[in-house]
C-alpha cells in the first residue's frame, strides 16, 4: 500500500468512512460519488459526523482530509444557537472538509486531550494535526469565511 501523501500527489485521498470508520481511497475528482468498499454507504452524507473516542483516529487522523471539528455539549445555549449553521455549512461544503461533532461531556478524554476550555469551539484538523481554532458561536458568513483557507 502506497502512503498516503503520495496518494494525495497523485489524486487520491484516503479517507474514513462515517458509517463503519473503514478507510477508503477515493480519487480526489470522485469525492462526492464515494461509497465505502466495506458498508456500501456514502463516503458523504451532508451532515456532520458524530466523534467518539472510536472513531476519532480514523475520521481524523487518518484522513486526507480536511476535518472541522465542533466540541459542544447538550446543556451549552450557544451550542445549540451553532447547531443549525454548522449543520447547514456541512449541506454547503462537504465534501471539500469534512465537519464532525464532538460532545465533550461524553468524550470528556478527548476534549481534554485538546484542552478545550470554552463551548462551543471549533477546530480544523489536517491529517491529525489540528491547524486552526475559533471559540464561540460564529455567524453563517463568518464561519464559511473561517473554513475557506482550509477547503480542498
Amino acid at each position: 500500500m502506497a502512503d498516503s501523501s503520495s496518494d494525495a500527489s497523485a489524486g487520491n485521498l484516503t479517507l474514513a468512512c462515517p458509517h463503519c470508520a473503514a478507510l477508503n481511497r477515493v480519487a480526489q475528482a470522485r469525492l462526492g460519488q464515494g461509497r465505502c468498499g466495506k458498508c456500501k454507504q456514502a463516503l458523504f452524507t451532508g451532515a456532520p459526523v458524530e466523534l467518539t473516542g472510536t472513531n476519532f483516529n480514523a475520521l481524523v487522523n487518518r484522513s486526507d482530509l480536511p476535518v472541522v471539528v465542533d466540541f459542544w455539549a447538550d446543556w451549552c445555549g450557544p451550542c445549540k444557537a451553532m447547531a443549525p449553521i454548522f449543520a447547514q455549512l456541512a449541506s454547503e461544503l462537504e465534501p471539500r472538509i469534512r465537519f464532525a461533532k464532538l460532545d465533550t461531556d461524553a468524550e470528556q478524554a478527548l476534549a481534554g486531550r485538546f484542552n478545550i476550555r470554552s463551548i462551543p469551539t471549533l477546530a480544523v484538523f489536517r491529517r491529525g494535526q489540528e491547524v486552526a481554532r475559533q471559540a464561540g458561536v460564529m455567524p453563517l458568513a463568518q464561519l464559511k469565511q473561517w473554513l475557506a483557507p482550509h477547503l480542498l
